[in-house]
């Protein structure tokens, strides 16, 4: 049987590379991809993301090539994305502590997301696709936690890139509250890395003059005791394997984040780049 992989996009924008260098082994193998985005709008690319030649100022070099660029503006304009799933209509929201009637609305909550579990059990994989996008509706959003919590809880491969990372370390089981990458092996944006000149969103008229958090400082939190964020500044890629969990640091991992994917739901690959 075909595999199947849920793709998480952002509905403010994300980055065109971090879709398709995944998105290329996933049609290459045959799988399925099915689409999520938080409230179920179509995501669209950032617009940087589609222009060949863009020279990102932190990294002072060309991110965007001609085959990116295309494949992008491609899929972005082509109906593949129409339709993605509803987070908001397939996950519950957990109840706030003083809304009324909470010990019952809580194990209402609990059911129900034990019933969502059960249908995640159709997918091999999850992929949360980065850029500045995710900061807003992803990285922080519960029902998205919820989807991570349940593939760990099935014990199936999980996938982020960049700034999409951070959902790992936020995704907690409510009562114990512990990071789940804790002892783990992770990559992700590097503070060398972050911007200080200003980037934007889709849907929003905003130039923020820098990243929203520092990434790396998250992360290094995050897997202790025991684990170890990998930077890998001065390389040209960072991408890290240690199962469950697959990172990538930033766009020029997103064609090996792709191939490693395969080689996990292929061949079992547990551990790769540390």
């Amino acid at each position: 049987m075909s595999k199947k992989i849920l793709v998480v996009l952002s509905e403010y924008g994300y980055w065109g590379e971090e879709l398709i260098g995944p998105l290329d082994a996933i049609d290459a193998q045959g799988y399925e991809a099915v689409f999520l985005t938080a409230t179920g709008k179509r995501p669209p690319a950032l617009p940087p993301s589609m222009q060949a030649g863009f020279f990102d100022p932190p990294l002072k070099k060309v991110v965007v090539d001609e085959y990116y660029a295309t494949k992008t503006s491609e899929i972005d304009v082509s109906s593949r994305l129409d339709n993605p799933i509803s987070l908001q209509d397939w996950f519950p929201e957990r109840p706030y502590f003083n809304s009324q009637d909470f010990g019952h609305g809580l194990e209402a909550y609990h059911n129900e997301r034990a019933a969502r579990w059960e249908e995640l059990k159709q997918y091999d994989a999850l992929v949360m696709v980065g850029g500045s996008g995710p900061m807003i509706d992803m990285v922080n959003n519960q029902r998205l936690h919820d989807v991570i919590l349940g593939f760990l809880e099935l014990g199936k491969l999980i996938v982020a890139e960049c700034y999409a990372v951070t959902a790992l370390a936020f995704a907690r089981d409510w009562t114990e509250r512990k990071s789940i990458i804790a002892g783990k092996h992770v990559t992700g944006h590097a503070v060398e890395y972050d911007w200080k000149d200003g980037t934007g969103v889709v849907g929003i008229d905003a130039n923020f003059k820098t990243a929203f958090y520092p990434l790396e400082y998250i992360l290094r939190d995050a897997v202790q005791p025991g684990g170890q964020f990998h930077g890998g500044v001065g390389h040209s890629i960072s991408t890290i394997l240690d199962y469950p969990f697959l990172c990538g640091r930033s766009t020029q991992d997103s064609k090996l984040v792709g191939e490693i994917m395969v080689e996990v739901l292929e061949n079992g690959l547990k551990r790769y780049g540390w």
